[in-house]
């Protein structure tokens, strides 16, 4: 009975074992190479969803806490102080932006007379107004820009991981059928390693595109319903702006 054990151990394979660090030791140099780049990227790709995780969770409790800020209080000289406070929030930001368009505006119209130019307060204001909107619409694309900043990465590893990982199981199965050409035999106990140490590079591929590939839609649709929560802001901010200067 010990004999046959050993018998069918020895054509399964011989000395392979099949763990895997001993198939990642054993393996050639190219898929090594393979091996440590997608190790680069697993854990940039990683480092970058934490951080984006713990970012993403900054932003979304100080929109909520200067919302709450935003909707008690009945004027914007109100709510300036407490945006300041706000370094996450994108919403916030949009705010102070559009804000100190505001001040410059009223400054504008302040001096206007005293410099003989009653007629031109309408035409200040129009200006005032669309730089105000064009101010909003850069701190918007500003926060947008923060919000999608590295998830190309995650997008890179996402779709060029398996790639890598193809090419160091092609490259492992070629230098496979070299030793068997060079030993010149075919059995089990030949191909089964070669074979098994190339397969470690298409899975250690998946392995760093998988989680890569759901976190980047994960940011991405996160990214954007700020951004439309930054843009519903700041299409309110200038409504309200509007009804003040026609209330003037």
């Amino acid at each position: 009975m010990k004999d046959i054990s050993q018998v069918a151990s020895l054509d399964l394979g011989g000395n392979f074992h099949g763990s895997l660090l001993s198939m990642i030791l054993d393996a050639g140099l190219m898929v090594k190479f393979v091996l440590l780049l997608l190790l680069f990227f697993s854990v940039v790709s990683w480092a970058i969803i934490f951080l984006k995780l713990k970012y993403y969770r900054k932003i979304k409790k100080e929109n909520d806490e200067f919302n709450s800020d935003y909707l008690r209080s009945s004027k914007f000289s109100e709510v300036y102080p407490a945006a300041k406070k706000y370094e996450f929030s994108t919403t916030a930001e949009v705010f102070r932006v559009g804000y100190a368009e505001l001040i410059k505006l009223n400054k504008m119209n302040s001096q206007a007379p005293r410099a003989g130019e009653e007629n031109n307060a309408a035409a200040i204001e129009m200006n005032g107004l669309d730089n105000i909107e064009r101010s909003l619409n850069r701190a918007c694309s500003s926060e947008m820009t923060k919000l999608e900043r590295a998830l190309g990465f995650l997008a890179t590893t996402g779709s060029a991981s398996p790639f890598i990982g193809l090419f160091g199981t092609v490259w492992g199965i070629m230098d496979t059928f070299k030793s068997i050409g060079a030993r010149g035999s075919a059995t089990l106990a030949v191909v089964a390693p070669g074979i098994s140490e190339a397969l470690v590079a298409t899975a250690a591929g998946l392995a760093a595109a998988i989680p890569a590939v759901i976190f980047y839609n994960y940011f991405l649709n996160r990214a954007k319903s700020m951004v439309q929560e930054m843009d519903n802001f700041a299409a309110e901010f200038l409504n309200i702006v509007e009804q003040y200067l026609v209330r003037k």
